[in-house]
């Protein structure tokens, strides 16, 4: 190849390559950490703090005191560098599992010593689990121990994201960083449909393989609490609970034979129906209801 022919094609491999790096997305920077102690994870890498959490306070969840304390347990002792347990919050809708992940948070990192760096809580959407991988490499190098946590957790027919998700909880040869643990809520407790796995146990070769190798991803959470229906002892001690925390003054006896004949409206007593009751009850009275204290 003459000189010239060379020069021109060393010429035109420059303007090809400084083309690619005008195309390429510039590098993901790392986002500040101390501006928040919650963040939403955006795909591919990042992480939006905000600023007010929508939560209440540990105080005002009743009825699932056992699962209180077991994740309070288990979050206090990971945010102190102790070994803990990934957790599935499962079972009946609207008894506060996903309150309970935010307020064990707010709690655990209210205990906390002076000058110990705060947990976070990053809450990641199912749609973006095929990136929890990324954002675990994300954060593991940071000086933070992390929460990850996803709100109603499952999966339909035909979705195989489930895998990205056992692998990342623990497989994979680095493993999950020290720095990191996974809290999940569903309403299911295998976060399948049954349909799912039995579809595989009629139509697989070896039938208890396929249906070991779907319900295995719940294996990766140590710890499973389950929320049931609560009774109507328990769903009357949530509107005192609500009542006595905005400080809504009402004859009680009163109040709770409208509340349990809104539950009957409803075909359901939990924390949700308990809480849009008080609602109810405050617009009705022409109260407002700020914030308790969390």
């Amino acid at each position: 190849m003459e000189v010239e022919d060379f020069a021109r094609l060393r010429e035109t491999m420059d303007r090809i390559a400084a083309s690619l790096e005008r195309l390429a997305p510039p590098p993901a920077s790392v986002p500040d950490f101390a501006a928040a102690d919650c963040f939403v994870f955006e795909p591919p890498a990042g992480l939006v703090p905000v600023k007010t959490v929508n939560r209440v306070p540990i105080e005002l969840l009743k009825g699932v005191d056992r699962s209180r304390d077991t994740l309070l347990d288990n979050t206090a002792r990971f945010a102190r560098g102790l070994p803990a347990n990934n957790a599935l919050l499962w079972g009946a809708r609207g008894m506060g599992k996903s309150s309970l992940v935010k307020a064990a948070h707010a709690a655990v990192n209210a205990s906390l010593p002076n000058g110990t760096n705060p947990l976070k809580l990053i809450e990641i959407h199912r749609e973006d689990i095929d990136d929890l991988p990324r954002l675990m490499g994300f954060v593991r190098a940071a000086p933070y121990a992390f929460l990850l946590f996803c709100d109603d957790l499952s999966f339909d027919m035909g979705d195989s994201s489930y895998k990205s998700l056992k692998a990342a909880l623990e497989g994979g040869v680095e493993g999950r960083p020290a720095n990191v643990l996974f809290y999940a809520t569903s309403n299911r407790r295998h976060l399948l449909p049954r349909d799912m796995i039995e579809n595989e146990r009629s139509t697989a070769i070896n039938p208890a393989e396929a249906v070991e190798e779907k319900v295995s991803l719940s294996d990766r959470f140590g710890l499973w609490l389950g929320f049931h229906r609560c009774s109507q002892e328990d769903y009357l001690a949530m509107i005192d609970a609500y009542l006595s925390a905005y400080g809504i003054d009402a004859d009680l006896e009163a109040t709770r034979h409208e509340a349990l004949e809104w539950a009957t409206t409803r075909g359901s007593r939990s924390g949700r129906v308990a809480f849009q009751f008080v609602q109810d009850l405050a617009g009705r009275l022409g109260r407002t209801l700020a914030a308790p204290a969390a």
